[in-house]
């Protein structure tokens, strides 16, 4: 889940990393009062959750209060890689010498988390890391074991920085390691950090995205910074389709039915177990079939919430059958679940035969399961079916029906 820039710099505050002074905008008259407030020039910056912001002209500078309140009306309806902005971020206009890149992330090949930092800031990292290499540092580190500062020095003198500059960077980029560490982020960006005329360092821009899963650990810290639990918060905006999606997550505390993501198919799906959602998402796709959504269910949810989620799937405009799939668990169990997707059918007049185009979840009581599913005519497989040939086997069955 991804954080909003002015959300990400409340998080930087917590932990003493240098901040300009910045307020948070949601009408002209707070623009203009903010920017009164900071006093000189400001910036104004458009609240999306993407990059792109000043190519789309939704990041803009003004000299006086009344300018930012004339520059917040024209913001605020620029559309950034499709979303709308969910506020404007004022801040101070600052004085730049030099710009430096810091991001924290993990490096999935070698299973740690990995310090990238460049002496080349305020462009796309990616462009630096292919065009100037010797400027990009990458520096691996354990979650076992305690890191210190030392880790963030060697990281920043690798790209050539040393005295003052050095040592005014190393603490700070220190403490957005533990920042990483302490909320279990997947991403903590500073793009850019700088130097000042005057010799300060402070952030510009700043990034945050935080584990999904990490949500319940750190809900203190969602509650304050005002992020709701129907805000799934990836990429873009939630549609109204997975702001639902994750209301019957939250219903009920008994294993997981949500994380919705929503896509134009017409096959519904109702998967699970972990990567294997991953798996059976593409294996839909190899076959030729059109997802009408990416969701996850599994540690043995209740009749209730399998059902909600299946009548949340089904009531998709262009949704004609839906897929119940998942790899081999040992704790959902599958008569629960094959009552649970059967009721959802049911209740919205469909009959399970018809609209289930196929059944696999091996598991617990699953005897029991397919005892309901043969009352019902659905069509189901165990194990002895893997992932692949269920995905296959649903998609086929779409075709004939077209």
């Amino acid at each position: 889940m991804r954080f909003y820039e002015y959300e990400s710099k409340a998080l930087f505050a917590r932990h003493g990393l240098p901040l300009g002074k910045s307020g948070v905008a949601t009408s002209p008259d707070e623009a203009r009062s903010i920017a009164a407030g900071i006093g000189g020039p400001v910036v104004l910056k458009s609240q999306v959750l993407s990059g792109g912001r000043m190519k789309a002209g939704a990041v803009q500078f003004a000299d006086t209060p009344d300018e930012a309140a004339a520059l917040f009306d024209e913001i605020m309806p620029i559309v950034v890689n499709g979303q709308r902005a969910r506020s404007v971020l004022v801040e101070s206009k600052s004085p730049i010498a030099q710009e430096y890149y810091v991001g924290v992330t993990w490096d999935g090949r070698r299973k740690l988390p990995v310090l990238i930092f460049s002496d080349m800031g305020g462009i796309d990292i990616e462009q630096v890391a292919e065009e100037h290499p010797d400027h990009v540092s990458k520096t691996h580190f354990s979650t076992l074991l305690p890191t210190t500062p030392r880790l963030a020095k060697e990281g920043i003198s690798a790209t050539g920085v040393s005295g003052g500059d050095l040592n005014q960077l190393t603490p700070i980029v220190s403490k957005l390691i533990d920042l990483f560490l302490a909320y279990d982020l997947t991403l903590a960006e500073i793009n850019p950090l700088v130097r000042l005329d005057d010799g300060r360092f402070v952030v510009l821009d700043g990034h945050v995205d935080m584990e999904a899963e990490a949500r319940d650990s750190h809900k203190a810290l969602l509650d304050e910074l005002g992020i709701r639990p129907d805000e799934t918060r990836q990429a873009r905006p939630p549609t109204d389709f997975e702001v639902r999606g994750a209301q019957v997550d939250a219903s009920d505390h008994r294993g997981v039915a949500g994380n919705v993501v929503e896509f134009d198919g017409n096959l519904g799906l109702v998967i699970g177990a972990g990567g294997g959602s991953l798996t059976l998402f593409d294996a839909v796709r190899k076959h030729g079939g059109k997802p009408a959504n990416y969701c996850e269910i599994g540690g043995n949810p209740s009749v209730k919430k399998a059902c909600e989620l299946t009548k949340l799937v089904l009531s998709k405009p262009g949704v004609e059958k839906i897929a119940v799939m998942m790899n081999v668990v040992s704790n959902t169990r599958v008569d629960m679940v094959a009552r649970g997707v059967i009721k959802g059918c049911i209740e919205l007049g469909r009959d399970p035969a018809d609209t289930i185009a196929i059944f696999r979840i091996p598991g617990s009581w699953e005897e029991e399961g397919f005892k309901i599913l043969t009352r019902h005519n659905v069509e189901f497989c165990d194990r002895s079916v893997s992932m692949y040939e269920a995905a296959g086997r649903a998609v086929s069955k779409m075709n004939r029906a077209s």
